[in-house]
């Protein structure tokens, strides 16, 4: 009688659940280089600001990036709905939380104003600021070419889970190979999880990778949906197909992964060890709910394999009943 065939499952780590390794050496402050590109533009702060209403507008994407960092404008909210997105923002915030979902649909059922995009980007390039815009899939075949002529510095095209194939008998899906020959500008796209989504996604010639489903207080995919991987695991294994790629083409692509409920400081050191590079991630721009604290034995070294994480010898190993 044969054995019937099992799934098996590794296991995964968030950042609260490990520790940095300390090195042999250790290197004078003043030697360090914590700056990041994006093709040919250079960051000083390895931090990126969501691209949320309640985070980013065109007068703190002037400050952040004159500040060192790399400010994304969420180009499916207000900023491009509405001639007076503070209003409509102080609308939302001082209305009863009975009311809060039905002002919401109603807020964001407004049509996005290719001529309110382009005067949101004026804004930012007038100052002498960076200006990177956030698109959805649906709208980036019409806004992106909008984007670049305004003058626009990078596309961010972001959505709960991407992957560079798509399957659908309705319509032909965003090619990011197609649009990486029809923009000029860095393409910058999100968000991954897994080796295998990431590799594929960079060989379509993107510039940058978002990493992370689910893993801050401002998304609810894992909760909803139970979709998504915990964020140093998936920050490891994304950051290994950029290791392969690179060895591939000599094509740097740089990883942005999520902080999550970034609320300490030692979340920073965790990121850069996880993605070995030098780009965090920062939801944290806004308040956020509190960490919850967890006791691991889980430890994080820096590795050149693809998962650096194993689990200590002598853990149980889980399977599932395929």
């Amino acid at each position: 009688m044969s054995l019937p065939k099992f799934k098996e499952l590794e296991r995964a780590y968030g950042f609260d659940e490990v520790a940095i390794v300390p090195g042999d050496v250790t290197v004078n402050p003043d030697q360090t280089n914590i700056e990041f590109k994006v093709r040919d533009l250079t960051f000083q702060i390895p931090v990126v600001a969501a691209a949320m209403d309640a985070v980013v507008d065109p007068d703190f994407a002037i400050l952040f990036s004159k500040a060192g960092g790399l400010p994304v404008l969420n180009c499916d909210g207000v900023q491009v709905r509405y001639d007076d997105p503070r209003a409509i923002l102080d609308e939302i915030i001082n209305a009863p939380v009975s009311e809060v979902t039905a002002l919401m649909q109603k807020v964001y059922s407004e049509p996005i104003k290719d001529s309110l995009l382009a005067k949101r980007i004026h804004k930012i390039k007038k100052a002498g600021a960076v200006c990177a815009v956030s698109l959805i899939p649906a709208t980036t075949k019409r806004l992106a070419p909008v984007a670049e002529e305004a003058g626009a510095d990078i596309i961010v095209v972001q959505t709960t889970v991407t992957t560079a194939r798509h399957i659908s008998k309705s319509y032909k899906g965003l090619s990011f190979t197609d649009l990486c020959r029809q923009i000029r500008i860095p393409l910058m796209v999100g968000n991954a999880v897994t080796y295998g989504a990431a590799l594929e996604l960079m060989r379509t010639g993107i510039d940058g990778l978002f990493v992370g489903i689910g893993p801050g207080a401002a998304c609810t995919t894992r909760e909803v949906l139970g979709v998504g991987v915990p964020q140093v695991t998936a920050s490891i294994d994304c950051a290994a197909a950029r290791d392969v790629y690179f060895k591939e083409t000599g094509r740097y692509v740089s990883i942005v992964t999520d902080t999550g409920n970034f609320r300490f400081s030692n979340t920073t050191p965790r990121v850069l060890a996880s993605i070995r590079q030098r780009v965090g991630t920062s939801p944290a721009l806004k308040e956020t709910e509190p960490l919850v604290k967890r006791k691991s034995s889980g430890l994080l070294r820096s590795s050149s394999r693809r998962s650096s994480l194993r689990p200590r010898p002598g853990a149980r190993r889980w399977s599932l009943r395929r």
